[in-house]
This record gives structure tokens, sequence and C-alpha cells, in this order.
């Protein structure tokens, strides 16, 4: 809040630090236009980048000399100061800002005559979300290299609920992790690793855009190097690298059974988060109902111990596993009979909701055999190309270069078709398996305010022509929060 005098440098303070989200009133349309969107409108320039000014200019000269970018930014301005809250001679904008950026805030807006107030969330109000690293991240908000390479695999799904967990590493190295086991070649690894680097120095020029993504890249050329190692594979089965775990051509079930363990592990954890992410959205009943929460993990515990039962055989798995898998669906039935109009009705719908919950988890686990599959296929693509350059290599210098020619180009067409494969197959289980438990709704990204500000001499201030803060129609009192 702010006297009506001191607002406009209050507001200019608050966009030159772009740390604050603004709540606007209205929807900005035609009746509350102000006299520099006005004049914008009329200029009918090229869009300009918004920029504002430290003092008030005079908009009719900003207009004559066709500055697009300071009537863009007194145009914002005026929105902000329409949507201002007034008593007397006082004015009050409710917003969001990060906890940590409250004190410098505070700080330079009082350097204005203004003051910065601390209020309660309100009930039934999400905040914004603000994921470390994000783009709309403050430049005060550092993150670190690594996890900003991450963000865009969460923010790519949505915007995460602000009460839930943020989910930015985890998903990540998760990722890194499935990719390697369907892209495992040391050899292929290592030039997605010196890809990284590459991006990481700038080259090539045209893909500039992609260098904060290197760590994301170097970590899964990394993992794809290590199941490379595990494999014995080095551009194929060269020989180069001993077999350390198992040959994927050699031994597909054993492969197989370690994808689908791996997938149980990791659906086990997604529950446990989703768990969390319940509690903290609604409660305790929330987490105790909800297919994502305590409920939905009580069914695929039921069914792990049975299939526990069948694999091992003791009874007592199955009776154990029987009775968790029914309080589960019990509880899982609760909820969502709730969520329905009752009745006959109800029930069926319920019925059929419970019956596509356990098709799911089971499809849910068998969908990460996709493990598996593809890293049979990137062995077996690897071993056609080997096969091809040593049946041409004994056929005098003529099959030698053939034979080179062979290895490079199917290496190539390998890494290429595989890369794209292994990276898609992996962004479905992350988002179809996994997100699908921890997030029931979306929430909306932090989008603060920020313009940047020129410092412009007193000669350019306006001397007659009406300024923001003069101009703007003032907003219906409303209730407001920050």
């Amino acid at each position: 809040m702010a006297p009506e005098k001191a607002l406009r440098e209050s507001l200019v303070r608050i966009a030159e630090a772009g740390c604050v989200e603004i709540d606007l009133a209205g929807d900005g349309g035609p009746e509350v236009r102000g006299p520099a969107a006005t004049r914008l409108q009329r200029l009918r320039a090229e869009p300009a980048h918004p920029v504002l000014s430290e003092v008030p200019l005079d908009l009719d000269a900003l207009e004559r000399e066709g500055r697009a970018d300071l009537l863009a930014g007194e145009a914002q301005l005026e929105e902000r100061i329409g949507s201002a809250v007034r008593h007397g001679t006082v004015a009050a904008l409710a917003g969001w800002c990060p906890e940590t950026e409250v004190g410098a805030t505070a700080a330079r807006i009082a350097g204005a005559g203004g003051a910065l107030v601390p209020l309660r969330i309100p009930r039934g109000i999400d905040p914004p979300t603000l994921l470390t690293g994000a783009a709309t991240a403050p430049p005060a908000h550092p993150a670190t290299t690594v996890r900003r390479s991450f963000t865009p695999l969460v923010t790519t799904y949505g915007t995460v609920p602000y009460a839930d967990l943020d989910p930015t590493m985890a998903a990540g190295i998760v990722y890194v992790a499935m990719f390697g086991l369907m892209f495992g070649d040391a050899g292929h690894g290592l030039l997605l690793v010196v890809l990284a680097f590459l991006l990481r120095a700038g080259r090539p020029r045209r893909l500039a855009a992609l260098r904060p993504l290197w760590p994301f890249i170097a970590g899964a050329g990394l993992a794809a190097t290590l199941a490379g190692v595990a494999y014995g594979e080095f551009f194929g089965p060269t020989g180069v690298l001993p077999v350390l775990w198992l040959e994927p051509l050699e031994e597909p079930m054993r492969l197989l059974a370690a994808a689908v363990g791996l997938g149980a592990v990791l659906l086990a954890v997604a529950y446990a988060a989703g768990i969390v992410n319940r509690w903290r959205e609604g409660g305790p009943s929330a987490a105790l109902y909800t297919t994502t929460g305590i409920a939905g993990a009580a069914l695929y515990l039921g069914l792990a111990v049975v299939a526990g039962y069948v694999w091992l055989g003791q009874v007592a798995y199955g009776v154990v596993g029987a009775v968790i898998a029914v309080v589960g669906l019990g509880l899982a039935g609760a909820g969502l009979y709730a969520t329905t109009g009752g009745g006959p009705g109800g029930a069926v719908q319920t019925g059929i909701q419970l019956f596509d919950a356990v098709v799911r988890i089971g499809s849910n686990v068998v969908s990460f055999a996709r493990l598996a599959a593809f890293g049979l296929t990137h062995a077996a693509l690897g071993a056609i190309v080997w096969d091809g350059t040593t049946a041409l290599t004994g056929r005098g210098p003529v099959g030698v270069g053939a034979a080179a020619l062979v290895f490079l180009l199917g290496n190539a067409l390998a890494f290429s078709l595989e890369a794209l494969v292994a990276g898609v197959q992996a962004l479905r289980l992350e988002f179809y398996e996994l997100f699908s438990r921890l997030f029931e709704g979306e929430g909306r990204p932090f989008k603060p305010w920020h313009l940047p500000v020129q410092h412009l001499t007193p000669s350019s201030v306006a001397t007659g022509a009406p300024t923001a803060a003069e101009a703007v129609p003032h907003a219906q009192a409303r209730e407001e929060w920050s």
C-alpha cells in the first residue's frame, strides 16, 4: 500500500525488481483503458517490449515520437493503478511475493513511501507456484545448473500445485536412468556427453537456445554409458568392454524382470509422494480415500503381495495380499462413491472406476517392460551393424572401406533412431505412469511483473499532459490479499 502520490513510484520500483505478481481487477477491457493504452492502440505500431520510465512522461509526446515501448509500459502501469483499492488518500494492491524476497521488496518500496504488508493466505485461494529454476523465477531466485536443466521436464507436464512436493530433481534423475537403460551403449552414451559439452560451449550457434539443457543431456549420456558398460556394449557388441552384468540379447528375460522390478519400485515411490501431496492439498480425508493416496497405495501393495504369492507359492502371501487389496478397494470405493450422485447409478460408476483402477495398476507395472524391450532393440541394431562390419572386413581393401562405411552409417542411424525412441518412451513412462499418481490437479505459475526502467532526465517529464496515475479510472473497492 502507498499514498496516492507515491503509488506510481512504488509500482515502478516493484516492476524493476521483478519479484511480485500483482492481482488485477476486471478483465482489462475497453471500459478501463487508460490514456497510455488508448494512445498505444491509436499508434498501431509494431509490438514493442514494454519499458517504464522512472518519472511520469508526456504521453502526447511519446505518441508523436512513436515510442511504443514506453507507452506499452505506461499502459501496464495504468492497469495496475486502476486495480488498486482506495481508502481516502491511501491505495492498496494485492499480490504475491516469494517469502525470501519480502524483506528486500519492503525496503525497496519503503524508499518511495510505500509499505509491504504480509497477510495470511485466504482460505480457498491457491497461491501461484514458483519452481526454482523456472523461467518465471525472479533474478534473485537462482537455481543450480542441473536443477534448471531438469525444470522443463516438470513444467512441460503442467504447473505443480502450490501445496504439492516439487518433483524436479527426482523426476530428472529417474528420467535419465530410464533413458540409459533403453539407450545402453557406452560409445553412444559418450557421444551424448560430447554433444552436451558442445552445447555448453555454445556450439553449434543455432542450438544456443538449448544451452541450459546441457546437464540434462550429459546426465542421459552418462546413464547410457554406465548401462553400456554393464551390458558390454561399445558401439555394439564389439568386445571392447567385458560384460559386467548381462548381455541383453542373451538374457532377455532377466533384463525384462529387472525392468518390471524397477517399475514396481518407482510406482511405489510415486504412490508415497502422492499420499503426501493429497494430505497437503486436502488433509487426512483426501489422502485416505483417493486412488492416488492411501487407498490406491493399499490396493497396489495388496496386488504386489498377491503377485509375490504367485511367484513364490506361499499361501500366506496370497491371504495377506488379498486382505490389503480389499481394504484399499473399500477405501477407494468410498471416496469414489462420494463424488457421484449416489444411488444405483453412482454404485455402477464406482464399480467401473474400481475395475479401471485395478487394470491400470497391472498395465502400468507391465508398461515398464518397455525399458527392456527398447534396450533389446538398441542391442539388436548394434549387433546387426557389427555383424555387417565384420562380414566385410575380410574381403580386401574394398571390403575394409565398405566395413568402415557400414560401421559409421549404421551407428549414426542407430544413435539417431534410438535416442529419439528412448527419449520419447522415458517421457511417456514419467508422465503417464508416475506423474499421474503425483498430481490430481494443476496449479498456476508465478508470473511476476517485471519491466526494465529507464532513468530519464527531468526534461522528458510531462508538463501538462495526463499521466497514468491521474487519468486511470479507479476500480470498484474489493477485498484484497497479498
